[in-house]
C-alpha cells in the first residue's frame, strides 16, 4: 500500500470514528453472496447478519444466492466484486478449506483472493435417514451396508456432505454409492421419498426434519450431545475414530479490501454474534460463536485447510 492510499485509508478511518458509521457503508448498499442454496445455515446467518448490519449502518443489505459447483459460482462472483467492503461472501469450509483439496484447477485461491472478517462459528451435522428404514442405529445402519456394498445411497451437495459421508464410510469399513445435488433441500426430498438411504447435513437444515419425525437422526457429529435431541448419540460414541471437522460459517472479503475496512467489519461481526438475538440462534445452531481477530482468522484458515488433503486420501475421493 502506497503512501497515498495509506492517507485515504487513515481520513476514511477518521471519519468513520467522527461519524459514527462504517466508511464502507458510505454511499452504497452492501450485498452478502452466499455460495449456495437458501434454507441452510449458511443462509440463515447470512440473513441475520444482513438485518443487524442495516440496524447499525443505515444501509440496505441484501443476501443473494448463487448456489452450483460447489460453491464455486458464489465465491467468483464475489472475488471479481469491489474490494470496498460493500460485497461481502459467506466463508464456509466447502469454499475456503475443502474446494484446494477436491478440485485441481480451482478457479480461485481462498488464501491470496480473499480474507476472513468474522466467523459464525462451527457447527454439527446429522446422519440422517428415513424413517421407515429398518435400521434405528449406528450399528444398524453399518451391518445393512455391510450385506449389500455400494447399494446404500448417500447424498451430497457440498464438500462437507460429500467429505463427511466419505469419511464415515470409510471409518466404518463400508462402501456406499454418492449421489450429488445442487442443494441441501433436493437430497432431503429424495431422502424421504426413499431414493437415498442417507444424508449427512448440517443441524440448521436437518433439525426441523428430525423434530417433526420426517426424517430419523441416528446420530450427530458434534463435541457432545445436542442439549434438544439428547437421545440421539453422537458418531464418535460408536466410531471413537471418527475424525472430520464440523462445518465452518464466516465472512469473507476480497484480499484487496482496505485493513482498515476489513477491521471495521471484523468488529461489527464480534459484536453481532455475541449479542442475543444472534448469539443465541446460532448456539440454538449447534455453533460457538465467539469473538474472533483477523489474526486468528487467518491462522485458523491456514490451519484446517492444511487438514485437507489427509481428509481426501483417507476417504479416496476422486479430485476434479
Amino acid at each position: 500500500m502506497n503512501r497515498r492510499q495509506l492517507l485515504r485509508c487513515g481520513a476514511a478511518f477518521g471519519a468513520t470514528l467522527a461519524a459514527g458509521t462504517p466508511a464502507w457503508a458510505e454511499g452504497k448498499p452492501i450485498q452478502i453472496i452466499v455460495p449456495f442454496g437458501p434454507g441452510g445455515s449458511g443462509d440463515i446467518s447470512a440473513r441475520m447478519l444482513g438485518e443487524w448490519l442495516t440496524k447499525k449502518t443505515g444501509r440496505p443489505v441484501t443476501v443473494d444466492n448463487r448456489p452450483g459447483a460447489n460453491g464455486i459460482i458464489g465465491v467468483e462472483a464475489a472475488r471479481k466484486g469491489p474490494a470496498d467492503g460493500t460485497v461481502l461472501l459467506l466463508a464456509t469450509t466447502s469454499t475456503h478449506l475443502a474446494n484446494p483439496s477436491l478440485f485441481k484447477k480451482l478457479p480461485y485461491d481462498p488464501g491470496k483472493d480473499f480474507r476472513l472478517v468474522g466467523s459464525f462459528g462451527q457447527g454439527s451435522f446429522y446422519l440422517l435417514v428415513n424413517p421407515s428404514s429398518l435400521y434405528k442405529t449406528v450399528a444398524e445402519f453399518v451391518q445393512a451396508a455391510k450385506a449389500e456394498p455400494g447399494k446404500l445411497n448417500y447424498g451430497y451437495f457440498n464438500a462437507t456432505s460429500s467429505v463427511s459421508s466419505a469419511m464415515f464410510a470409510a471409518t466404518a469399513g463400508i462402501t456406499m454409492t454418492g449421489v450429488p445435488y445442487k442443494q441441501v433441500g433436493q437430497a432431503m426430498t429424495e431422502l424421504m421419498a426413499g431414493q437415498l438411504q442417507v444424508v449427512f447435513t448440517d443441524t440448521v437444515q436437518g433439525d426441523a426434519f428430525v423434530a417433526s419425525g420426517q426424517l430419523r437422526a441416528l446420530a450427530v457429529h458434534s463435541g457432545e450431545r445436542l442439549k434438544r435431541f439428547p437421545q440421539v448419540p453422537l458418531v464418535r460414541e460408536t466410531y471413537p475414530d471418527f475424525d472430520v471437522s464440523a462445518g465452518f460459517l464466516g465472512v469473507a472479503v476480497p484480499a484487496g479490501t482496505p485493513v482498515a475496512i476489513q477491521q471495521q467489519l471484523n468488529d461489527l461481526i464480534n459484536e453481532a454474534v455475541t449479542t442475543d438475538p444472534i448469539k443465541s440462534r446460532l448456539e440454538g445452531f449447534g455453533f460457538t460463536p465467539h469473538k474472533v481477530s483477523l489474526a486468528e482468522l487467518a491462522n485458523f484458515e491456514r490451519t484446517e485447510r492444511a487438514k485437507w488433503p489427509k481428509y481426501v486420501a483417507i476417504a479416496k475421493l476422486e479430485v476434479q
